[in-house]
């Protein structure tokens, strides 16, 4: 079960850095939709989209009560191109 850990902790972890290694091998693969998508964040952002990996690394970072690993494997369906 994973532990709740603060935002900040969880981003310079260990597993944070292997799931972002795993979210840019699925958005480097064609057979899965990765699109960026709209964030209404301009300073980060200045065209407005948030890349993928970037916004399943803070969806992850905001609930930790999600099993990243389930998540992941979710991700790999839901986006798979048909």
């Amino acid at each position: 079960m994973p532990t709740v850990k603060k935002k900040s902790e969880f981003l310079n972890s260990v597993e944070c850095a292997e799931i972002k290694e795993q979210l840019i091998q699925l958005a480097l693969n064609n057979a899965h939709n990765t699109a960026a998508s709209y964030s209404s964040d301009g300073t980060t952002y200045p065209d407005n989209l948030m890349p993928f990996v970037d916004k399943h690394i803070k969806y992850l970072s905001e609930h930790q009560n999600i099993s990243p690993e389930h998540y992941m494997s979710n991700l790999r369906l839901i986006t798979r191109r048909k």
